[in-house]
């Protein structure tokens, strides 16, 4: 009994553990992107082969995704359709961009090729504007993405508006997402309103990015 509970005692931490990033360590780095100013440029080959830069959707808002689709935080908003209807909004309605980036090294959790990053995407029935490979983590590194997922937002002038998590329920579980406030549709909302972005810096939770 003692055993089991250890066992169970010790599942729970190691899940707390994961489950949350410490966002003082993310701004540490003067590298690190900051809010309110301009988001660093980058450019990552996507699944296809192709070259995407950031700077080239100047005009449009842009969401950065980082992702891990091993990481049960990330099947949470994605078997239920929450991150696919999130992406439609933008790509469809706001005539955003939506980058999904893949910061997984070679042999690390989430690290796919191409092909399979392709069957991923199929199976998930969403299409970003791009899925993009960052191996090396360097722009991982350079936004201070910590967890899977970890949002950004960047409005039309470039500027990074919003960074955090997708929403303030911190569970793994998909029942939770009904009834949560979801960060990044309210900072489109304020965004679309003209008024300024009430919650642009909240914390992450997730898998821990695998650099």
């Amino acid at each position: 009994m003692l055993k089991h509970y250890m066992i169970l005692v010790l599942a729970s931490v190691s899940l707390g553990m994961m489950a949350f990033a410490k966002h003082a360590d993310a701004t540490e780095s003067s590298q690190v992107a900051e809010l309110g100013k301009p988001a660093p440029d980058f450019t990552l080959t996507d699944i296809y082969g192709n070259d995407v830069t950031l700077s080239s959707f100047e005009g449009q808002k842009v969401v950065l995704e980082w992702t891990n689709h091993k990481c049960p935080f990330v099947i949470k908003h994605y078997e239920p359709g929450n991150m696919q209807n999130i992406q439609r909004r933008v790509i469809e309605e706001e005539n955003g961009v939506w980058l999904t980036i893949i910061s997984s090294a070679e042999g690390k959790q989430g690290y796919v090729t191409a092909e399979e990053a392709k069957e991923i995407l199929s199976g998930y029935a969403y299409e970003p504007t791009a899925k993009l490979f960052d191996t090396s983590g360097d722009v991982g590194r350079a936004y201070g993405a910590q967890t899977t997922p970890h949002m950004y937002i960047i409005d039309e002038d470039g500027k990074l508006v919003y960074r955090g998590a997708i929403d303030d329920n911190s569970s793994h579980r998909p029942e939770t997402i009904e009834g949560a406030l979801n960060y990044v549709v309210a900072a489109l909302d304020d965004m679309n309103a003209g008024n300024a972005i009430t919650h642009a810096d909240t914390r992450p939770y997730g898998c821990s990015v695998k650099y």
